[in-house]
């Protein structure tokens, strides 16, 4: 028997998207252990699934992981999903004789996308599609950060998004060399960057776009510097496929970026996968053997950070197919605004 408390891995594997769960499972059947405020919900969400209803303040997750399977000797528990101190909470309750953590079991089976999954991540990054090109009206000389970023998150809220993927990033001039910086006060200027990094979320599926613009016109620098950029992850994308390991695909943009003149400022890392959380496996990295699939839904991301001075980062979501791959996200890449 196994007993999971990841969030994401529970939605995944059996639908219900709320907190507060623990799900068991073993060969002949499952039990999602929830309390009152999410068990309605959680039989409305799941099949297949016996739902257990917890009383917190009467019995221990332990007691109830034990009344729902009395006569199992081995467990073996998601590893990466509980504090030591909840572990040995639950483990002091349990009768079981053999008890072992794991990690990255149910991430694994999470790697490579069905139909449904893709589905949801594309209607996400349409949504944010749709609401980057409205939020862009917004910008004016003298306009705040964090107002664009608000109106943003609004945009991708009125067209259905559940939330927003993560705080979007939303940064002028300078600041656009922070890969993750939150917005805050600063004004727009005229020659400044925007970066903008956000994403939208359909049934916990999440979209993850960046988009860099120069207000009014840019430098030959700051032309330079996009177009190193671009041209970074237009040679990654042409060499996606079905068979290309992740750390091939990083050499190839990467030695684009390290034979410019922003060779040090380059950033690390290609990409990653998303899916029900922003960063999953795999990770288009150095060291990273993993053979890309068919369904593997990653994002190709080059960046160049100068510090004092601005960044420029472009990422688009994408699907590997057996043909080669899908764009997802199809916001222009447009750098003067």
């Amino acid at each position: 028997m196994m007993i999971l408390s990841g969030r994401q891995n529970i939605q995944y594997l059996t639908g219900f998207s709320g907190n507060a769960a623990t799900l068991l499972v073993s060969q002949s059947e499952s039990y999602l252990i929830t309390d009152y405020r999410y068990y309605e919900r959680a039989c409305e969400e799941t099949q297949g699934i016996k739902v257990v209803q917890r009383d917190r303040d009467s019995e221990t997750l332990g007691c109830c992981v034990a009344r729902c399977f009395p006569d199992c000797k081995t467990v073996v528990f998601e590893a990466a999903h509980f504090s030591v101190e909840q572990w040995r909470a639950i483990h002091a309750d349990l009768p079981y004789t053999d008890v072992q953590g794991v990690s990255g079991w149910v991430e694994s089976l999470r790697e490579v996308k069905d139909a449904q999954e893709i589905a949801w991540i594309q209607q996400a990054a349409q949504i944010a599609d749709e609401s980057l090109k409205e939020m862009l009206t917004f910008v004016k000389e003298g306009v705040q950060e964090r107002d664009l970023a608000l109106e943003l998150d609004y945009k991708m809220r009125s067209k259905g998004s559940q939330g927003v993927s993560f705080d979007t990033i939303l940064l002028f001039a300078e600041r656009s060399a922070l890969p993750h910086g939150n917005p805050g006060t600063r004004r727009l200027q005229k020659g400044d960057f925007i970066l903008i990094d956000f994403g939208a979320v359909i049934n916990g599926y999440r979209s993850d776009m960046t988009r860099t613009y120069v207000y009014g016109t840019p430098t030959d620098k700051q032309s330079a510097m996009f177009n190193t950029v671009q041209q970074a992850q237009h040679s990654a994308l042409e060499n996606v496929k079905q068979g290309v390991d992740c750390e091939t695909l990083n050499k190839i943009a990467h030695q684009v970026l390290a034979s410019s003149a922003f060779a040090k400022y380059a950033g690390e890392g290609l990409g990653h996968s998303l899916g029900l959380e922003l960063h999953e496996q795999p990770f288009l990295k150095p060291n990273n053997s993993y053979l890309l699939k068919p369904g593997n839904v990653i994002t190709i991301e080059p960046g160049i950070y100068i510090p004092s001075y601005g960044g420029v980062r472009l990422e688009e979501d994408i699907v590997v197919t057996e043909q080669g791959y899908q764009c997802l996200t199809n916001a222009p890449q447009t750098f003067e605004l």
